[in-house]
């Protein structure tokens, strides 16, 4: 069995606009961590709801297949996008499936289950239980991700996203579906000081980065996506093992523009949307799950202030790092 420790979050999460515990959660047991040994650094710990304790170590003994393709990235830094372009290159481009049959069901969230309090819904068991070739998505942190990723080495695609608009995105997607009651300026805060689910925010890119040239690992960034998806997706399907002529990649990538997706039933959550307005006592609020699909909009929501301060917090979180944040 894996090895964690918790140690409960400050308890000010009302004051700060929360309506659940959470907990910071670390993995002590390294065996068969990819990142055992490098730099002496130990594993950086997770913030999320507190709910998770009772599935940490399910989730880091889940059992992996070859043929899963996992989709890993941190939240808003365009999963939504690649699990459907994962999901129809790995499926002989079946888009009569992908028109009738909704994204989340065809590519489980592994943990939304363990972390969701409003939700009554084991989705850790829906994974393991779907029907192989399974795709399977998660925003958790490198060190709580299943060991046998790293044993049965399946495929997995991670995406990066720039910070200053994963912190735009997510707090829009926070305050309107998660019920986050404080404003945007306490939310950049908590993303900076690493209190917000599914933080560390930087360190979660940086351990994939440091795993970029294993053969099993492919890592995009969400803005290489959006200069030239059309252009990258011959990579994407030799990744998969997969070929398709240019003709096909051409409505590929028609299929995949933010206007097809968000207009799309099965990708655009809209009904998962509704709901979640209508528990969370704002139906009617003017929300759409995808927003803009753009980079740089943090120009138009982020301060000043809060744009240097991002600036000098992911300076310090990658010092020694060749990684770099990709903001145009």
């Amino acid at each position: 069995m894996a090895s964690f420790t918790f140690t409960d979050a400050p308890s000010d999460s009302a004051e700060r606009g929360y309506d659940f515990r959470n907990t910071l959660i670390q993995l002590t047991d390294l065996t068969d961590y990819p990142l055992a040994g490098r730099h002496n650094v130990p594993p950086a710990a997770m913030f999320v709801s507190s709910k998770y304790r009772n599935y940490a170590e399910q989730v880091r003994d889940f059992r992996v297949y070859e043929d899963d393709v996992w989709i890993v990235t941190f939240p808003k830094s365009g999963t939504t996008w690649t699990e459907e372009m994962v999901w129809l290159i790995n499926h002989d481009l079946d888009y009569e499936t992908a028109r009738n049959v909704k994204l989340n069901t065809r590519s489980t969230f592994l943990e939304f289950g363990a972390i969701a309090d409003r939700y009554d819904v084991d989705t850790v068991a829906l994974a393991a239980n779907s029907e192989r070739p399974r795709q399977i998505k998660s925003h958790l942190l490198l060190p709580l991700l299943p060991r046998q990723l790293w044993t049965v080495r399946p495929r997995i695609v991670y995406v990066a996203r720039n910070p200053k608009d994963v912190a735009v995105s997510y707090f829009h997607h926070c305050q309107t579906l998660v019920g986050y009651r404080g404003d945007r300026g306490a939310f950049f805060d908590d993303l900076l000081n690493d209190r917000i689910t599914f933080c560390p925010m930087i360190q979660h890119v940086l351990s994939f980065w440091a795993l970029k040239d294993e053969p099993n690992v492919l890592f995009l960034t969400y803005e290489s996506m959006k200069r030239d998806l059309r252009g990258l997706l011959p990579k994407v399907c030799q990744f998969l093992n997969k070929s398709y002529t240019d003709t096909q990649l051409d409505e590929l990538a028609v299929h995949l523009s933010f206007s097809e997706m968000k207009k799309n039933p099965a990708t655009n959550k809209h009904d998962m949307v509704q709901h979640t307005l209508r528990s969370n006592q704002r139906e009617g609020a003017p929300f759409e799950f995808m927003r803009k699909g753009i980079v740089g909009d943090y120009r138009n929501e982020m301060p000043e202030e809060y744009s240097e301060r991002f600036d000098q917090f992911v300076a310090e979180q990658t010092a020694g790092s060749d990684f770099k944040f990709d903001y145009e």
